[in-house]
């Protein structure tokens, strides 16, 4: 086994989700995961919970990237334009070297409705995230939590796009098309 070399998060990832295609999710087990690694049980425990947390691995660093961008958007920005910080930092974090991974991921767990309440989570953490961040930054209530759903659903709209088989365009600018028609369509709502 191999135990000193880089990356171990990224070979536990890609090897449970080439198990995940092969073989289906539910019949994988870790031991598997960990021997197409070339890892050990106990390396996999010290890097996931369980082999869903493999699917979902950088969810914390995800939050805080929304939270940071938001804080970090000028004085004046508005709420949606502090959210459009937001999903233009995460473009960064979705590069094209991401998008095939992403398909995968994507196909996985659009078979399992555990995966998809644990992705719906996620979502659920992330807008959260910028709430909060958003509140901090003074905008009250219930402007906060709304450009924060907005915001959430621009990201998932975005994702959904971006890894389209047919699309070549970026993440980022995905994302802020999926946010601009989300707040035209708020407008229209009244």
């Amino acid at each position: 086994m191999s135990r000193w070399e880089p990356n171990t998060r990224e070979r536990l990832m890609r090897a449970a989700v080439e198990a995940f295609l092969d073989r289906g999710y539910e019949s994988v087990t870790v031991a598997e995961i960990t021997e197409r690694a070339g890892l050990t049980k106990r390396t996999f425990f010290r890097h996931y919970a369980d082999k869903r947390e493999v699917l979902f691995a950088g969810q914390e660093i995800l939050t805080r990237l929304f939270a940071d961008s938001i804080a970090a958007a000028p004085p004046e920005a508005t709420p949606i334009e502090a959210i459009g910080a937001a999903l233009d930092a995460t473009g960064e974090v979705f590069g094209p070297e991401r998008r095939e991974w992403a398909r995968k991921v994507k196909v996985v767990v659009a078979g399992h409705s555990d995966l998809r309440e644990r992705e719906l989570l996620k979502r659920a953490k992330l807008t959260a995230a910028m709430a909060g961040a958003l509140r901090e930054r003074g905008v009250g209530e219930p402007a906060a939590s709304l450009a924060a759903e907005i915001g959430g659903l621009a990201f998932s709209t975005g994702f959904a796009r971006w890894v389209e088989p047919s699309n070549e365009r970026g993440f980022g600018e995905l994302s802020r098309a999926a946010l601009a028609e989300l707040v035209a369509a708020t407008a229209s709502l009244a």
